[in-house]
């Protein structure tokens, strides 16, 4: 059997309905006392109560994150928390602010603590993403690892139907990915198999009903599972399809991974037999060759966009993509080719089936 080995990941993961009331204690167990509770625009209010329930030990809100961390904004954030003397940055919300909060600590190492309000998955691992000049670039810092993490499925009930969808979609792509990795192992395919199982059970059930707490926590629990996947090994060819739509062109990032989970999994259908068979029994269908299918037919049923121009993609996008991932390619089970993939990214422009 291969050697394989494990990143680090949160030594403390709290899970609960209503768990982020107990924020305060967490916190202050933790030895945090000046915590900056950092948010996007549109989760500002959110944030405000949060820091209220805080008390003394916080240090305000930070409601600035944005997609894809343009370095800009983050270098405004490291200037206002080493002016702050801050020694806490409490990330609420998902993809953007959990990576506003590593961008911070990349630069400054000072702790995390992320309560996730999506699905996005990346407060389990060392993973950071920032976008300049139209280039998102990743890497991994151990400094940038959440110490502390709190699920509550609770706060998701406000999550509309097409973000939760969506969000679902990216986790479930870290989690896909994670099947084919280039240092794979048994123990993370069997986590990956059993998120995607959840997340393709739980979502249609939100969609269906967005109060319904039970698949909102199967959902979370799904996430996590992938959170993990996408913390333990590494990833392929979506999430190089998608960090180019989000850097070059600032796709929406859970949206952007919805749509192309379908083509990058077609194309790499008969590149690792073992993953796609086990993908095509998680999904429900006879074969790998039916894979991408399956998913564009989820995205179908969950109502969301299946066009990348309908989510700011231009007509010239397709080829441009194209060439930047075989330019400087991730790994990926199989070669990278133009032709076939400038094909199927002018299938997801226009919304078209994957085969």
């Amino acid at each position: 059997m291969k050697d394989f080995h494990y990143q680090a990941l949160p030594l403390d993961v709290h899970f609960g309905n209503g768990k982020s009331a107990e924020a305060k204690d967490i916190l202050i167990q933790h030895g945090y006392h000046k915590v900056l509770v950092i948010t996007t625009p549109g989760q500002k209010e959110a944030g405000q109560k949060l820091s209220q329930q805080l008390q003394e030990i916080s240090a305000g809100v930070y409601p600035h994150a944005v997609m894809h961390v343009p370095v800009e904004v983050a270098d405004k954030a490291v200037a206002f928390v080493q002016s702050n003397d801050i020694d806490c940055c409490l990330a609420l919300g998902g993809g953007s602010t959990i990576g506003l909060a590593k961008a911070i600590a990349l630069k400054t190492h000072l702790p995390i603590v992320a309560i996730p309000t999506t699905y996005a998955g990346s407060e389990m691992t060392t993973i950071y993403g920032i976008t300049e000049n139209n280039l998102k670039t990743t890497g991994k810092d151990i400094h940038i690892l959440p110490k502390v993490v709190i699920y509550d499925p609770e706060l998701n009930l406000t999550l509309p139907a097409q973000i939760s969808a969506c969000s679902g979609m990216n986790a479930m792509a870290h989690a896909v990915e994670a099947l084919y990795a280039e240092d794979k192992n048994p123990i993370v395919s069997l986590m990956a198999i059993e998120s995607i199982k959840a997340l393709k059970f739980a979502l249609p059930m939100i969609v269906d009903d967005l109060s319904d707490i039970s698949a909102r926590q199967k959902a979370t629990y799904g996430a996590w599972l992938a959170g993990v996947c996408l913390g333990s090994v590494g990833m392929a060819i979506h999430h190089k399809i998608c960090h180019t739509l989000g850097g070059t062109y600032n796709l929406p990032h859970a949206q952007a991974h919805a749509i192309t989970l379908a083509y990058s999994v077609h194309y790499n259908r008969n590149a690792d037999d073992d993953a796609m068979d086990r993908l095509a029994e998680a999904l429900g269908v006879n074969s790998r060759e039916e894979v991408g299918l399956a998913i564009y037919h989820l995205n179908q049923s969950l109502e969301i966009p299946l066009a990348l121009k309908d989510i700011g993609l231009p007509e010239e996008g397709p080829s441009e993509v194209a060439q930047i991932i075989c330019d400087s390619p991730y790994y990926n089970p199989r070669d990278y080719d133009y032709e076939e993939l400038k094909d199927l990214l002018n299938k997801a422009y226009q919304g078209l089936p994957p085969a």
